[in-house]
């Protein structure tokens, strides 16, 4: 059985190689033509435009590693059946559970990997391509960074601190503004529990102004809502923002924590933190629910039927799990259960399927 193993997952790392070097191959061109033109526009240097693509790279593995595991098992086997050595391994008393087991275990093995991967690699290379074009090919000016789990911005005569800022709906969170005079000295402050943007002002929430007169004396004023007119934009505030593509599941267990003990709403956040460690299991249900398809019928083998089995079973793993994590945002699910919905409809699926088919 060893003999056969080996075989099996050499064949399996053949069409892998070919998959997963063609995936990134063709994400790298597609990429290429849709920058290319504000490359041009922002006169980028070859030197940026290659460092930009090379650290792409680990964020377009972990975007492709499972559609490329998925087509290479549906690949593997489909050849496996065309030439009748799945018919084979059955007639000498080896059922299909036996025959999976290597790809099965060398999927499990690659999902652990990834989701190292996923936290401590592809976060840091987002970060490192969104630096190579905000700042060095557009040439925008870093007047804030995202430290202690808080945002701070510097203004032209302000600095800004928020505790969270929630890019869907342009509302910060946990709002503190120190206006400085050219000697830095504290002119006044605005304390706001939150800050919203609409038809095009802040509109400033639950506030407290604090504004020094001659004496550094403090004169304090309460309102329930104010628009302050500040220069910033949500856009301005987004540059800085840092994304949960862009953290790890450590970073962002210790983020919702952070945000959860100040009492702001972490739903989101927590169910992406869920989805950290549902997403990688998915190399593992790919290649458990490819098999059942590509041995449905043993001479019906192809690569363009394998493909294009692997684009519909790719695409819908990806809308049930977009669907539901998006439920899940919207606290229709909980937060679990979103994470996790995809993973349970395709293994029960691919359960199924693999029972019909070892019938």
């Amino acid at each position: 059985m060893k003999l056969l193993d080996r075989y099996i997952i050499k064949e399996f790392l053949r069409f892998f190689a070919i998959t997963f070097l063609s995936f990134i191959v063709l994400f790298l061109i597609v990429d290429f033509f849709e920058r290319i033109r504000m490359f041009i526009v922002n006169d980028a240097t070859i030197a940026q435009m290659s460092s930009y693509f090379l650290f792409s790279i680990p964020a377009i593995i972990s975007y492709i590693l499972p559609p490329a595991l998925l087509l290479a098992t549906l690949m593997t086997f489909g050849s496996l059946s065309k030439f009748n050595e799945i018919t084979a391994m059955k007639s000498n008393g080896i059922n299909i559970y036996r025959i999976t087991l290597p790809i099965l275990i060398f999927s499990s093995v690659l999902a652990i990997a990834y989701f190292y991967f996923n936290e401590f690699i592809t976060p840091a290379s987002i970060q490192k391509t969104t630096h190579i074009v905000k700042i060095e090919v557009q040439k925008r000016t870093t007047l804030g960074f995202f430290k202690q789990d808080e945002i701070w911005y510097r203004g032209d005569n302000a600095i800004y601190n928020f505790k969270m800022f929630d890019t869907n709906k342009n509302i910060l969170r946990g709002v503190t503004i120190n206006y400085l005079n050219p000697d830095f000295k504290m002119m006044s402050r605005v304390d706001a529990e939150s800050a919203e943007w609409k038809n095009d002002r802040w509109h400033f929430h639950n506030l407290m102004i604090a504004r020094f007169d001659e004496q550094d004396n403090p004169v304090l004023e309460w309102s329930k809502e104010k628009v302050i007119a500040i220069p910033e934009k949500p856009d301005d505030f987004k540059v800085m923002q840092k994304d949960v593509e862009k953290m790890g599941y450590f970073d962002l267990k210790k983020y919702v924590r952070k945000i959860q003990s100040e009492g702001y709403d972490a739903t989101k956040y927590i169910v992406d933190l869920h989805g950290k460690i549902a997403f990688p299991f998915v190399t593992l249900i790919m290649v458990f629910i490819a098999v059942p398809f590509s041995l449905r019928s043993e001479r019906s083998g192809g690569v363009m039927q394998s493909v294009g089995i692997g684009i519909f079973l790719g695409f819908s793993y990806w809308i049930v799990h977009a669907f539901s994590m998006s439920l899940g945002r919207s606290e229709l699910l909980p937060a679990f259960l979103a994470a996790w919905m995809a993973n349970i409809l395709f293994s029960i699926a691919a359960a199924y399927l693999f029972y019909k088919v070892n019938t």
